[in-house]
């Protein structure tokens, strides 16, 4: 019986994984000691788009369920690294922002994560980067729309 060749897709989708695992242990590695990665997404959401984020908002760019957000938030907050409040606008909402010391902890991070990146970027040029997000946008966008 002759070698089974896996489709293109399949391909591609496991090379995926696998990055995004490679991704997970680079940056575990460079994590504090007690922040776990999915934490540092939630700060690195915040670092992004800013303070001010619902809870919602959250869950939703980071793909979590609102149990597993809250946690999230609740361990954070509890670090003294992100405030939750209530929202002035609607007291039913709540706003997610980063304090000074959850700053200080995102900045020590992105400076232990430096050295990664740039031998990243010693190894691809911004080109291949940039000619690979086409592709990779439109299969993000068709995964969520074909859910």
């Amino acid at each position: 019986m002759g070698a089974f060749e896996e489709h293109p897709e399949v391909q591609v989708f496991d090379e995926i994984g696998l990055i995004e695992h490679g991704v997970r242990t680079v940056i575990s590695r460079c994590l504090p000691v007690g922040l776990s990665y999915p934490q540092f997404e939630v700060l690195n959401l915040l670092a992004r788009r800013g303070d001010d984020q619902t809870p919602a908002q959250i869950a939703q760019a980071l793909q979590m369920t609102p149990g597993a957000i809250t946690n999230t938030l609740q361990r954070l907050e509890a670090l003294d690294i992100l405030h939750v409040q209530p929202c002035d606008a609607d007291r039913r909402k709540k706003r997610v922002a980063m304090t000074p010391r959850g700053r200080e902890v995102y900045g020590r991070t992105m400076i232990a994560i430096k050295p990664r990146m740039e031998s990243l970027r010693d190894g691809f040029t911004q080109k291949e980067f940039r000619e690979a997000l086409p592709f990779l946008r439109a299969l993000r966008t068709w995964l969520s729309e074909s859910r």
